[in-house]
């Protein structure tokens, strides 16, 4: 498991929203939203958008995040980054503000690494199963990832599921505990491999903040 990173981002406060926004992006500001909890109302804000856009790069959206807005801090997930379709350039970010003393429930992405013997030395074939669990746990104690060491995948066969992931005493894992997360399978198990890879294409459940109409111009 890795542990995450302390990350700080600095915010005002803005007035500007809608098609106007792209003023703000011109002047190389980020338009964002923290909404969530004890917020009434979402408030709109402004970052540095090159700043915050180093900062976010390889951040997790298990990652605690806090935004510092004039002063007063607010713990928060990035709950949604939208960005230019051509450029990558980000465009507008939403921030999911969270208690510290409230448990909360999230996805946590999974890492593979290193080399399993099985397929260097085997032939065999890895293929990956789900790439993130839901686990529930205190914001400032989720793991930005779990990194899995496929080393172990000795022979064909061996496989790594949910139940044998490293989780500390403090997260708890809500996934199936029999969800594969790596196996090694011959070479020329297509139909073992379509048949993971189709289970893995089921499409993603992102939570989503309280949009504003905002156009890019």
């Amino acid at each position: 498991m890795e542990k995450m990173e302390k990350v700080v981002l600095h915010a005002t406060r803005r007035s500007v929203k809608g098609k106007q926004v792209g003023t703000l992006r011109r002047q190389g500001q980020l338009p964002a939203v923290i909404y969530g909890r004890h917020i009434d109302q979402p408030i709109a804000v402004m970052l540095d958008l090159h700043s915050t856009a180093k900062a976010l790069q390889h951040l997790s959206s298990s990652t605690l995040v806090t935004v510092d807005l004039d002063g007063k801090e607010y713990p928060t997930l990035v709950r949604e980054k939208q960005r230019n379709f051509i450029t990558g350039k980000l465009l507008h970010v939403d921030f999911q503000a969270v208690s510290l003393s409230e448990k909360l429930r999230t996805m946590v992405g999974v890492e593979l690494v290193g080399v399993a013997p099985a397929v260097k030395d085997f032939n065999g074939v890895l293929v990956s199963g789900i790439n993130q669990v839901e686990v529930e746990a205190l914001p400032q104690d989720l793991p930005e990832r779990f990194v899995v060491d496929i080393s172990v995948l000795k022979s064909i066969g061996d496989s790594i599921f949910v139940r044998d992931l490293a989780v500390p005493d403090k997260v708890q894992i809500l996934s199936d505990p029999d969800e594969m997360i790596a196996v090694v399978t011959a070479a020329g198990a297509e139909e073992v491999v379509e048949e993971v890879e189709g289970a893995m294409a089921e499409p993603e459940v992102i939570e989503k903040g309280k949009k504003e109409e905002e156009v890019e111009d």
